[in-house]
């Protein structure tokens, strides 16, 4: 279990910092910066290549959403879903701190003014959408990252693929919904960074727990009942 733990732990370090650091450090980097387009694939290629190097040992989870979804779909243990969590917020909230000390080395750097990449609606929305859209985008993208996961990783599906389909599922995800709530999906991603802002992203925050975690059951249930295959 420690392995798995440890697994957990290092995988959502690895998300968080690889994700929300393209975002904060070279999304809008004058003349060179990624763009949302480069946000996107670079949290798609955190968890391929965390899904790569430490699924075989905890199946690669980094996000509670997931860890519950597959709990739902009937893949994984109610007995380790909070060691799971507590492991992935772990991470997440190391990457963070991380993440902040380095920005913090530029000049004028300020976590609260510049939304250090967390999750928002309204004002602090990137396309200033409603609440309404951000909760409707969060439960339908969760849901489907959760099918796609599920799938993936089904004893029928293709060997040895999975990590590549769910790394381009959530590349698709970001490109999809960074305009409307700079893309969550994930609790631990937008706590970590909710800490470090430290204002309207702790208020804003129920919202990026919530959301995930019912579209996240509601995949591990739709596919549990309606697409998996029985024997």
């Amino acid at each position: 279990m420690f392995r798995k733990l440890a697994a957990e732990c290092f995988g959502t370090f690895w998300l968080v910092f690889g994700g929300c650091g393209s975002a904060v450090l070279a999304a809008t980097f004058p003349q060179t910066g990624i763009g949302f387009a480069g946000v996107a694939l670079a949290f798609g290629l955190t968890v391929m290549t965390m899904a790569f190097a430490v699924g075989h040992i905890s199946g690669g989870h980094f996000n509670p959403a997931v860890t519950l979804g597959l709990w739902a779909g009937g893949r994984f243990p109610a007995k380790e879903v909070v060691g799971y969590i507590l492991a992935q917020l772990v991470g997440g909230i190391i990457a963070a701190a991380v993440l902040y000390l380095i920005a913090s080395g530029k000049s004028g750097f300020d976590a609260a003014t510049s939304g250090f990449a967390s999750n928002g609606y309204g004002e602090h929305s990137p396309g200033h959408y409603t609440m309404y859209s951000a909760i409707i985008i969060e439960i339908v993208l969760s849901c489907g990252f959760l099918l796609v996961i599920h799938g993936a990783t089904d004893k029928n599906a293709p060997v040895g693929f999975a990590p590549v389909a769910i790394g381009l599922a959530l590349t698709l995800i970001h490109l999809i919904s960074i305009p409307v709530t700079n893309t969550s999906v994930n609790p631990v991603r937008s706590t970590a960074v909710a800490i470090f802002q430290g204002g309207w992203a702790l208020e804003q925050l129920w919202l990026f727990w919530v959301m995930p975690i019912i579209g996240g059951l509601l995949g591990g249930v739709i596919y549990r009942t309606l697409l998996e295959k029985r024997t």
